[in-house]
């Protein structure tokens, strides 16, 4: 009889352990590995809608750099990450050759192009732009997705080619959403004092904070013990687990001025969000808050205030 429950203990607990090992395959496959396309919960788009929200100003503005953009013939330019990938870059010279350089880092599931609207207003700033495609986006190899964190270092070696390479004394991290926390994650480390200033627009606090977020929008589910069981193994297939990949304790690190911008409307990135990291962060910084804007939305929507702010905290590094 207790050979027969043995059997029938151990027989449960394997098929339990097939199932959590099956939901985190699952949800890993949907949250970290490439070439997921699954719908995240976010506000709805319409075009109509943005282009009546917009000013003239703010639609002139930024129909003028989305065409100097696509005029550009940048160069490429790549580098091999501490773990062996091959990650590219599209290089746009400053053509006075300054000392100073951007780097524009894109969203989650995005790739470099969707920062071309930022490039005119650097380059009238005298800044060299750098756009990298993060690890697993766009021409970047990469299984899976860093949410920021292993994403922190290779930006550290982008900064590095920056300064080896072309002899950039001055280096500003402007980041989209993913990018956002991406760079901010870079403001917590040991940064070369060439790193001068960090943009972000629209940055989730903490990756597990974001995936219940969405968890909780998309399928209706708590996020006990889902995120845990696919946090071990994103551990054995990306290295790394949610817990790991915050943003909140990189920036308690920070010791650059930040300037952090969050739209009021966004449904994807809350807004609390963008709120805790200004209230947990070190150094200098500064936070707008941009009334009826959504994710990373705000340039689009406020292209003239967008960058009069910029220019304003730049002026003052």
């Amino acid at each position: 009889m207790k050979r027969r429950l043995k059997i029938i203990l151990a027989s449960v607990i394997a098929f339990l352990v097939t199932i959590l090992l099956f939901i985190g395959n699952f949800f890993y496959g949907e949250s970290v590995k490439r070439g997921s396309e699954v719908e995240l919960h976010t506000e709805p788009e319409d075009e109509t809608i943005v282009a009546s929200a917009q000013s003239s100003a703010d639609e002139q503005l930024l129909r003028e750099a989305q065409l100097w953009y696509e005029e550009q013939h940048p160069e490429k330019i790549t580098q091999t990450s501490y773990d062996d990938l091959l990650l590219q870059a599209d290089f746009i010279k400053d053509e006075e050759n300054s000392k100073k350089a951007v780097i524009l880092v894109h969203g989650f599931r995005k790739d470099k192009s969707v920062m071309g609207d930022y490039t005119k207003f650097y380059h009238d700033h005298g800044y060299h732009i750098l756009m990298p495609d993060s690890r697993g986006h766009g021409e970047s190899e990469g299984k899976y997705y860093g949410y920021g964190w292993h994403d922190r270092f290779d930006l550290i070696g982008w900064i590095h080619i920056l300064m080896e390479d072309y002899g950039i004394e001055e280096i500003v991290l402007h980041g989209n959403s993913a990018g956002a926390a991406a760079v901010l994650m870079t403001s917590g480390e040991n940064l070369p004092q060439q790193v001068k200033a960090v943009i972000a627009d629209s940055a989730y606090s903490t990756m597990k904070e974001e995936l219940a977020h969405q968890l909780k929008h998309i399928y209706g589910l708590p996020s006990f013990p889902l995120l845990d069981i696919t946090s071990v193994v994103t551990k054995f297939r990306a290295g790394y687990f949610f817990e790991e990949v915050s943003t909140i304790e990189q920036v308690k690190k920070n010791k650059l001025p930040l300037f952090i911008i969050h739209g009021m409307a966004d449904e994807l990135v809350p807004t609390w969000m963008g709120e805790k990291i200004y209230e947990e962060a070190s150094g200098e910084k500064e936070l707008w808050l941009v009334p009826d804007v959504g994710h990373i939305k705000a340039h689009e929507m406020e292209t003239v205030e967008f960058e009069q702010k910029i220019e304003e905290f730049l002026s003052k590094i």
